[in-house]
């Protein structure tokens, strides 16, 4: 991943596509590539250390670019050996993602740049206009555009699911 800012990849992370999260698992790889897009990021509190390699950005934190707006109480970034290099993005407290219609809501998440995959834990939702899905977890593979929802006995996959309107 190229670098140019620090929080640019918050953005990419969070592609979240809800159409591709009700059908479970798709096959097109279309992705946006938002890393040339301004950045806008709001926050109470910016702490950087170089030595381990961290950002951390706290406090009401808004990160916007493009048509995606991130909100949460906090957003680490890692980065990895190589310059520029972002292992890691994670996004803590109330943690909530929209994109047009879409709106992805859980207590955290993680993007794993390596993987490619955005991971939605702590009560995660995504919702398209009447549509919405959750369970225990929400995986969604960027780069593949698919995902994958999972449950347990307490908090099974739960999908609303609404036909269109007939003419």
């Amino acid at each position: 991943m190229k670098y140019i800012k620090p929080i640019s990849v918050i953005i990419i992370v969070c592609c979240l596509a809800t159409s591709t999260v009700l059908a479970a698992s798709v096959g097109s790889p279309s992705r946006k590539d938002r890393t040339a897009l301004p950045i806008s990021i709001k926050s109470n509190e910016m702490t950087a250390d170089n030595k381990g390699k961290t950002a951390i950005f706290t406090g009401k934190v808004v990160a916007k670019q493009g048509d995606l707006t991130i909100y949460a109480d906090k957003i680490i970034i890692n980065y990895g050996n190589e310059k520029g290099d972002v292992e890691k993005i994670e996004a803590d407290g109330d943690v909530r993602i929209i994109q047009e219609n879409r709106i992805g809501t859980a207590a955290h998440a993680v993007y794993d740049s390596k993987q490619g995959r955005i991971t939605l834990t702590g009560n995660p939702k995504v919702m398209q206009g009447p549509d919405s899905i959750s369970g225990k977890t929400i995986v969604y593979f960027v780069d593949e555009d698919k995902s994958l929802v999972s449950g347990d006995g307490d908090s099974r996959v739960n999908a609303v699911i609404h036909p269109p309107a007939k003419k």
